[in-house]
C-alpha cells in the first residue's frame, strides 16, 4: 500500500560500506546536538513566546521539551538500529515504505531549510542591533525583506552562503569549529543568568496565563501556551540532526547514543534556566516579539556592556546552527538522490573531502533565497510542520519494528517503547494542530507539490522500484 520497503539489512550494509566518510566522534556528536539546539529558539523566540502566552512561556518550553524527549528516546533506538544516514526518511523506508519515506523526507527537506533560514534572520537581527549599540548603520532597505518594505535582507543571505561554503570545505572540519561556537554560546548564556537572575522579581510572572493554556484565536493571533509551544518548540529539535550524522558517526552504537540523548538533557536545563530568569527579570510585554530579548534583558537592567558581549556572541555563534541544519538537509538531499527519489547526480560525493559537494551547493542557494525574504516567525512555524511529521514518523516507527523485528540487536533500547512512541505522535499531533491554519494550508501545499513531484518522477526511478522491477521479470 505504501510502496516497497527497505531491509534493514540491506541499510545497514550501505552504512557499512561508507559512501560518506566516517570521521566523527561523540563529542563532534554532542556539539552538533546542542550546536543545533541551542540558538535561535533561546536566544530570539524567547520574546515571540512571551507574545503569545505570556510568562507561561516557561511552560510552553517544559511541553515543548517533555514532547522532545519522547522523540530524543525513539531517535536513538532508530539511529543505533539503522545507523545510515537520512534519520527519519531512511527509518521510515525501513518500517513503513517509500511513499512514507518520501513525504517524510519532504518534510525534512522543509524542517532544514526553513530552519536554517530561520536562524539567519534570528542572527541578521542580532547583527543589525549589535552594529547600532555601536554606532553602525546600515540602509534599511538591505535589513529586512519585501514584507518589512525592504528588498533584502543582506546579512541572512551572507551568513547563509558563508556556512555553506565552510560545509564544502569538510565535515570533519565544519564539526570542530562548530564545538568552539557552541562553546562561545554556552558561555554568553551562563553570563546572562548570573547578570539578570538577581533582578527576578515574582511580579512579573503576574497574570501566569493571560491567554489560557490552549490555542486559540486572539485578535486574529494564535495565543495559549500550546500556541507558544507550536513555536517555540522551534528551540528544542536539533537532536535529530545528529541522527542524519550515523553514516559518518566512527562508533554508531555508542556515539549516537551520547550524541542524541546527551544534547537533550543538556539543553533542556539550559532552556528552562534562560526562559525563568528573561521572563522573571522585564515584564513579558517588553520582551514581546523583541529580536535580540536577551541582549533587551540585559540592557533594560543597565548592564549594557553584558548585552553588548551577549549579543557578540550571538553574532559569532549562532551560525553554528544554520552549520548543523544545513549539514542535516544535504545528507537528506543525498539518501534521497542515492535512493533514485531525487536525481542521482546529486548524490555526488567529493573525493578529496567525502562530503556531498552538489547537494550542498543546492541546498545553501535555496537556504539564502528565503532567509533574504521571508519573515521569521512564519518561517519557523512552517519549518516546526515539517518536524512534527518527522518525529511522529520516528515514534511511529519505534513502535512497528519493535512487533515487526523484535530479535534484532539494539545498541540502544528505548524503555516502555509503546508508551513512548503514543506519547510522541499524540503530543506531536497536539502541537501541530496548535499551528496558525496558515501555516497548516502551507504546509500541505508543500506536500501536494512532493506528492506530485514523487508520483511524476522518484516512484518510477528509485532503486526500489528498479530491483522490484528485475525481481518481476527474472520470476517471470
Amino acid at each position: 500500500m505504501f510502496g516497497p520497503r527497505k531491509s534493514i539489512e540491506k541499510l545497514s550494509q550501505r552504512a557499512s560500506g561508507h559512501s560518506l566518510a566516517k570521521t566523527l566522534s561523540w563529542p563532534h556528536l554532542i556539539a552538533l546536538g546542542v550546536g543545533a539546539i541551542v540558538g535561535t529558539g533561546i536566544y530570539t523566540l524567547t520574546g515571540v513566546g512571551a507574545e503569545r502566552a505570556g510568562p507561561a512561556v516557561i511552560l510552553a518550553f517544559a511541553i515543548a521539551g517533555a514532547v522532545c524527549a519522547c522523540a530524543a528516546l525513539a531517535y536513538a533506538e532508530m539511529a543505533t538500529l539503522i545507523p545510515a544516514a537520512g534519520s527519519a526518511y531512511t527509518f521510515s523506508y525501513a518500517a513503513m515504505g517509500e511513499t512514507i519515506a518520501w513525504i517524510v523526507g519532504w518534510s525534512l527537506i522543509l524542517e532544514y531549510s526553513l530552519a536554517c533560514s530561520t536562524v539567519a534572520v534570528g542572527w541578521s537581527g542580532y547583527l543589525v542591533g549589535w552594529m547600532q549599540a555601536a554606532g553602525l548603520d546600515l540602509p534599511q532597505a538591505l535589513l529586512v525583506g519585501p514584507h518589512g518594505g525592504g528588498i533584502i535582507n543582506l546579512p541572512a543571505v551572507v551568513v547563509a552562503l558563508g556556512v555553506m561554503g565552510l560545509l564544502i570545505a569538510g565535515t570533519r572540519e565544519s564539526a570542530t569549529l562548530n564545538i568552539v561556537l557552541v562553546i562561545i554560546k554556552l558561555a554568553a548564556l551562563s553570563v546572562f543568568v548570573a547578570m539578570a537572575l538577581p533582578a527576578f522579581q515574582s511580579s512579573n510572572l503576574e497574570p501566569f496565563m493571560p491567554y489560557g493554556f490552549a490555542s486559540t484565536e486572539i485578535e486574529g493571533q494564535k495565543r495559549g501556551v500550546m500556541a507558544a509551544a507550536a513555536i517555540v518548540f522551534f528551540a528544542f529539535y536539533g537532536f535529530d540532526a545528529v541522527a542524519t550524522s550515523a553514516e559518518e558517526a566512527k562508533n554508531p552504537g555508542r556515539d549516537l547514543t551520547i550524541g542524541i540523548i546527551g544534547s537533550m538533557v543538556v539543553c533542556t536545563l539550559i532552556y528552562m534556566a534562560v526562559a525563568i530568569t528573561a521572563v522573571g527579570a522585564l515584564p513579558f510585554l517588553s520582551l514581546a516579539n523583541s529580536p535580540e530579548p536577551l541582549a533587551l534583558v540585559l540592557r533594560s537592567l543597565d548592564h549594557p556592556v553584558a548585552a553588548h558581549l551577549v549579543a557578540l556572541a550571538a553574532v559569532i555563534a549562532l551560525p553554528s546552527v544554520i552549520l548543523v541544519m544545513m549539514y542535516g538537509q544535504s545528507r537528506v538531499f543525498f539518501v534521497m538522490a542515492r535512493d533514485g527519489l531525487l536525481p542521482r547526480a546529486l548524490a555526488e560525493v567529493s573525493p578529496r573531502t567525502g562530503a556531498p559537494t552538489r547537494i550542498t551547493l543546492m541546498t545553501g542557494i535555496s537556504i539564502a533565497i528565503v532567509a533574504g525574504i521571508f519573515r521569521l516567525d512564519e518561517i519557523a512555524e512552517l519549518a516546526n510542520a515539517g518536524t512534527l511529521i518527522a518525529f511522529m514518523s520516528v515514534g511511529a516507527c519505534l513502535m512497528i519494528l519493535r512487533r515487526r523485528a523484535p530479535q534484532l540487536p539494539r545498541l540502544f533500547r528505548c524503555p516502555q517503547p509503546m508508551l513512548v512512541g503514543t506519547l510522541t505522535i499524540a503530543g506531536c499531533a497536539y502541537l501541530l494542530l496548535s499551528l496558525p491554519s496558515s501555516t497548516l494550508v502551507r504546509f500541505a501545499a508543500w506536500n501536494v507539490i512532493g506528492l506530485l513531484l514523487y508520483f511524476i518522477y522518484g516512484r518510477t526511478r528509485s532503486e526500489a522500484a528498479r530491483e522490484a522491477a528485475t525481481a518481476g521479470q527474472a520470476s517471470a
